[in-house]
């Protein structure tokens, strides 16, 4: 490079550093304290494309947090895109309140294409406001005006958005209507046992608690559940206790409310994360990834219990055409391209991978997950169990150390969790076989460095991680889905 171009390259990127710093400077003073993502992942984007995520400062990243689950193609999609163009292009309006239009009736009918059986056919929808907790309140009022009834039967870990009633069904409320439940998981079973005997203790609880007379919680409005705890520390049901919740709520004459804002369109290896136990929900709440990127929540329920007055529900921003029309084909890309099932593969084998970090290092106490929905929970291994024969108390310290050495490397990475001690991997659908590798070596080469400052071991010479592992994530049938991606995107 002669040195005069040289020189302007320096400067370029002297300038880039100081226009992404002076626009972090300005989001600091401007916003809310209230702001989250942006405390842990001090970046500025300015481009976007799949996985990757370019920054003000010329950096790049793979982005494994995807709009918190929204993106499930990933950023700017083609089909997304050309979806959103051919909106724009053809005159038609952008808002149009709860008002018919072709764009509404087409994600319709792709939405219900791909409802679980047993729900579709005696469906009714409704719109609702640009967030998932918007349709969480939905669905909180519509139980509650089909059945008479006021209570609502959530599960401790459980996390359902940021406005009161959505809140009040979350781990950690205190809210007098809402009975808490516990929630089975192996790792830090409520009840010290785990597995099947774990599931079969809270159901029995659960019925319990509807059954006795003296519980204190009358027959209750509704029952609303996650078929895989994503903010509680991705935490999946087991299918045989998701289908006991099933019958214990059908026996009472309770609806059953599936929370899939997050699960939903493919991201746990299944279309809709019921679809592994086998159920059919009374209703579902449905957001993030059904708006191909934008903002748009439904909430999809049996025709039964559609009791509503003519506005008993409404918002102005209900009627969003360029999301139903990016939502109707990520949708139908999915659909045809089969990306549940590429999840469910693709997912199996990086938690496989990952299980290795739990061999080398005591600080990684558990990896799981369901298809694309990972989780890594870091412990410190060096302290007391809280109780005998328990696992060792989280380490959000040592997540968050995770966390910055991942961005470090140009991995984003959520954190969750009971103590914000889970690392969290949420990839869109289209990650290839060799980006997942990319994905799983920086995030263990992350964990080793973590691990080596608080230890000083093992050396990089010795240790076994899922690095080297991690580049056989590939297969044929993987390879074939990614091409058919690549082709599209």
């Amino acid at each position: 490079m002669p040195e005069d171009a040289g020189a302007r390259a320096t400067q370029e990127d002297v300038g880039a550093r100081a226009a992404h710093e002076g626009i972090l400077r300005r989001q600091a003073a401007r916003e809310s304290a209230a702001r989250t993502y942006a405390r842990a992942l001090p970046i500025v984007p300015v481009r976007a494309r799949g996985l990757t995520i370019e920054g003000a400062d010329g950096n790049r990243y793979l982005d494994c947090l995807s709009g918190a689950g929204t993106l499930a193609l990933g950023h700017n999609h083609p089909v997304v895109l050309e979806a959103i163009r051919k909106v724009l292009d053809s005159g038609a309006p952008l808002q149009v309140l709860d008002l018919a239009t072709p764009v509404k009736d087409a994600f319709t009918t792709e939405l219900f294409r791909t409802l679980p059986p047993g729900l579709a056919d005696h469906a009714r929808v409704q719109f609702c406001g640009p967030a998932g907790t918007d349709a969480v309140e939905a669905a909180l009022k519509l139980v509650r005006a089909a059945t008479g009834r006021s209570g609502i039967l959530a599960f401790a870990g459980a996390y359902h958005g940021m406005t009161a009633g959505a809140l009040a069904a979350s781990g950690g409320a205190s809210d007098v209507r809402v009975a808490r439940l516990p929630f089975p998981q192996d790792y830090r079973c409520p009840f010290g046992v785990g597995g099947e005997p774990g599931a079969e203790l809270a159901a029995r609880w659960t019925e319990s608690i509807l059954d006795d007379t003296k519980s204190g919680v009358p027959s209750p409005a509704g029952m609303i559940l996650e078929p895989v705890q994503g903010e509680g520390g991705v935490i999946p049901a087991r299918d045989d206790w998701m289908r006991r919740m099933r019958e214990i709520t059908s026996a009472r004459s309770i609806p059953l409310i599936a929370d899939e804002v997050q699960t939903g369109v493919g991201r746990t290896g299944a279309f809709w994360a019921v679809e592994h136990g086998g159920i059919t929900p009374d209703v579902m709440v449905l957001s993030k990834a059904i708006g191909g990127s934008l903002p748009l929540a439904v909430v999809v329920y049996r025709e039964d219990l559609d009791l509503w007055e003519p506005g008993a529900h409404a918002g102005t921003f209900r009627g969003n055409q360029l999301a139903m029309a990016a939502g109707a084909a990520t949708l139908a890309y999915v659909r045809e391209n089969g990306l549940a099932e590429r999840a469910a593969a693709l997912g199996t084998r990086m938690i496989g991978q990952l299980q290795s970090l739990a061999d080398d290092f005591g600080c990684v106490g558990d990896v799981r997950g369901r298809g694309l929905m990972i989780g890594v929970e870091l412990v410190d291994p060096e302290k007391p169990p809280s109780s005998p024969g328990g696992p060792p108390p989280a380490a959000p310290e040592l997540a968050a150390a995770v966390q910055r050495e991942c961005l470090r490397r140009g991995l984003i990475v959520e954190l969750g969790g009971r103590n914000s001690s889970v690392v969290r991997l949420l990839p869109p659908l289209t990650i290839s076989d060799e980006q997942a590798s990319a994905v799983l070596n920086r995030l263990a080469d992350a964990v080793t460095e973590v691990a080596k400052a608080q230890t000083g071991l093992p050396p990089d010479s010795t240790r076994r991680t899922a690095t080297g592992r991690a580049k056989q994530v590939g297969h044929a049938q993987g390879a074939e889905h990614t091409q058919r991606a690549e082709r599209s995107g």
